[in-house]
């Protein structure tokens, strides 16, 4: 069943024809969002800053236009300076939470366990409580394997002087 690589249900030349198609499709589409952007961009500007008519203004009307004009950025400046207050307020208190988590997690450092030798009638008892009256001979269930004696060799060590 698997014993060689799988082949390709589509050729080669299928699939780089259907990359390439793709890839185009992609393109367009990118192309097209672009000029959607470009286009909203421009239909928001025009709301929100009419064109200007200066041609058959008198002076008097020139300089309450400029007063308008001074008194809007104004309030866009001060409207700016308060959300870029509160954004630096916001990454302050960001900072300071993480410093905090930061500290807590160093103070929080687990201690090195030492290994205490339990026996396994002991560790029983203490995994099952109550239900553990009797004691078990783990023993008994191992296979026993005689040992044989072990033939001494004689070592025989040469010292060259």
């Amino acid at each position: 069943m698997a014993d060689g690589p799988k082949k390709s249900k589509i050729s080669s030349g299928r699939r780089l024809g259907l990359k390439i198609k793709m890839l185009n499709t992609a393109q367009e589409m990118l192309i097209l969002e672009q000029e959607e952007k470009r286009k909203e961009k421009e239909v928001t500007l025009s709301e929100r800053v009419p064109p200007l008519k200066l041609s058959g203004l008198s002076v008097q009307e020139l300089q309450d236009l400029c007063r308008d004009l001074h008194h809007k950025i104004d309030i866009i400046d001060e409207e700016r300076y308060d959300t870029e207050v509160k954004m630096s307020k916001n990454e302050k208190e960001i900072q300071d939470m993480t410093h905090k988590i930061i500290e807590l997690k160093g103070k929080m450092k687990r201690p090195t366990l030492k290994r205490v030798k339990i026996s396994a009638e002991a560790m029983l008892s203490v995994l099952l409580g109550a239900k553990h009256k009797e004691s078990i001979d783990f023993k008994a269930n191992l296979k026993t394997v005689k040992k044989e004696e072990e033939k001494v060799r004689p070592c025989i060590s040469h010292v060259y002087h």
